[in-house]
């Protein structure tokens, strides 16, 4: 073990490194979990691993030392838990059985992300990368570290909303970053406030960098989204993501420093977009400002500002956001809406006109009082205000209700809730209920199903029995454990493993039903 530093006051460690550091008193005894890398290994023959921070769906984090310049980084270690079997005594990590293709492909993704983040690193506004290297039968990416807070914990010291003007400047050099990482083919997928950095000595920086698989739901990793901040098509393997996408959560954590408020989810947003204007949340946004937001944050991609350097331009300047939208880019004008309803003015004159010169004619026979007149080109739902509120609950509401002509005509809001009992995507119950009279101007609130309450199955491959039961009983997970001998164990974690997880039926990560899946556990034994 020569050669590795103490993680904590950064000098050098006597071979082998005792319980103690004899410079700084503080305890090396290895606290982080099992199959993280222990506290104090030497990575590349120039790093010291210290203590385990986070783990997220392609990698493990460490805090971390380079040895020459005895200065504090943070290491990434590529460690996907849906494609990874834990770690070989060696250190290395093992592939899943049958994935060891994807794992590759998924490895070398990694790697060229860290290795193009290195090439236009050190830049303004991004976190520095400062090396990229294969060990371990994985990749290890070093980034540089900075003391300060991040953007949310700012913000949760702060009891008013940022001024405008101060949002922008405080985030220009991210966007700088976010530009020079587009101009590259790069595109971040995970902007938000956990991810941006304060650092004591200098500018905004944007860190938490990923693969496209890790933003993505639904891919072959378990994914990471940032709530309010994921643009909707994360939300789908099958739709493209790119520069807009990041322009979203750009415009989301503005929206967030504006108004003090996290900005309505996406997928709920696609249900029913509840998400106010940031004008009408705090009246101190300019009304210009407020419509470049919303602009930004479109659901459609499509009609979206699509790069950096729009909406930031649009943001700064009133006159540049009202000659943008007044060409129409993004946003139909007022001049053209004007226009749209005066044709509809017209149309509906000259229908008018068309009726009155019919009935004076005597064409029409006068039907009796109380007779609905028959709908034209086939059968359509009565007005609400005629009639009885329907009975929708337990309808399928994407194949039932959206879009069908029986309900047209009833404004429906949509509330969503885990159900164990209803079939995700149907309706529990509704507010005004089925049969009462329908009034004029109500609203039809819909409380639909999304399934049975999922959770995630957590890490439990290479823990104790003791250990690992805890975690599924936290949980709330129902296991069964099976005994095999240690000959049969297909697992060679460090140390004894007698008593250790050495298989389970549930991949980690994987979002499973409690009532419906019991996991298995394999446990080492004599």
């Amino acid at each position: 073990m020569a050669g590795i530093i103490c993680p904590y006051c950064l000098q050098p460690l006597p071979a082998p490194p005792g319980q103690e550091c004899p410079h700084c008193g503080r305890d090396l005894r290895n606290r982080n979990p099992e199959g993280a890398l222990p506290l104090g290994t030497l990575l590349d023959g120039r790093y010291t691993v210290g203590e385990y921070l986070f783990s997220d769906g392609d990698g493990l984090c460490y805090q971390g030392v380079e040895n020459a310049q005895r200065s504090f980084v943070r290491i990434k270690e590529f460690f996907p838990v849906t494609l990874c079997n834990g770690r070989g005594r060696d250190g290395g990590l093992l592939p899943i059985p049958g994935r060891e293709v994807l794992f590759k492909t998924s490895l070398m993704d990694f790697k060229d992300l860290y290795e193009d983040l290195k090439a236009i690193t050190p830049g303004e506004g991004l976190s520095t990368i400062l090396d990229v290297w294969e060990e371990n039968n994985t990749v290890y990416a070093v980034e540089e570290s900075y003391k300060g807070m991040t953007l949310t914990h700012y913000l949760s010291l702060r009891p008013r909303p940022m001024a405008p003007t101060e949002a922008c400047e405080m985030l220009r050099p991210v966007m700088a970053g976010v530009a020079a990482m587009h101009k590259a083919g790069l595109i971040h997928r995970g902007i938000c406030p956990d991810n941006i950095l304060l650092p004591l000595d200098g500018d905004a920086r944007l860190t938490g960098y990923g693969t496209l698989a890790l933003r993505t739901h639904g891919s072959e990793l378990k994914s990471q989204l940032y709530g309010g901040y994921a643009a909707p098509e994360q939300y789908s393997a099958a739709e493209f993501s790119g520069t807009y996408t990041d322009v979203y959560a750009l415009a989301a954590v503005i929206y967030r420093m504006v108004t003090n408020q996290k900005p309505v989810p996406a997928r709920q947003r696609r249900n029913r977009d509840s998400m106010e204007a940031a004008h009408s949340l705090e009246s101190g946004v300019p009304a210009y400002f407020s419509r470049v937001l919303a602009c930004a944050l479109r659901l459609d991609s499509a009609k979206r500002m699509q790069t950096v350097q729009e909406l930031s331009s649009a943001l700064d300047d009133p006159g540049v956001a009202s000659a943008m939208f007044d060409r129409g880019d993004n946003q139909i004008s007022t001049a053209k809406l004007m226009g749209i309803w005066l044709v509809v003015i017209f149309v509906l004159a000259a229908l008018l006109l068309w009726a009155l010169l019919a009935g004076g004619g005597g064409s029409a026979a006068p039907q009796p009082a109380g007779t609905a007149a028959p709908a034209v080109g086939g059968s359509a739902a009565p007005a609400p205000d005629a009639g009885l509120v329907p009975d929708l609950v337990g309808k399928n509401y994407r194949q039932d209700i959206e879009g069908s002509d029986l309900y047209t005509a009833y404004r429906i809001t949509l509330v969503e809730e885990y159900s164990a009992d209803v079939p995700e995507g149907c309706v529990i119950r509704q507010d005004p209920a089925a049969f009462s009279a329908w009034q004029q101007d109500q609203t039809l609130e819909l409380v639909l199903s999304l399934g049975p309450p999922k959770v995630e199955m957590p890490v439990v491959l290479g823990l104790h029995e003791t250990d690992a039961t805890k975690k599924l009983d936290e949980a709330g997970i129902p296991y069964e454990l099976v005994y095999e001998d240690v000959g049969n164990a297909n697992q060679p974690f460090d140390g004894d493993f007698i008593g250790q997880v050495v298989t389970c039926s549930v991949k980690a990560g994987t979002e499973i039903d409690p009532t419906k899946t019991t996991v298995v556990l394999a446990i080492a034994g004599q």
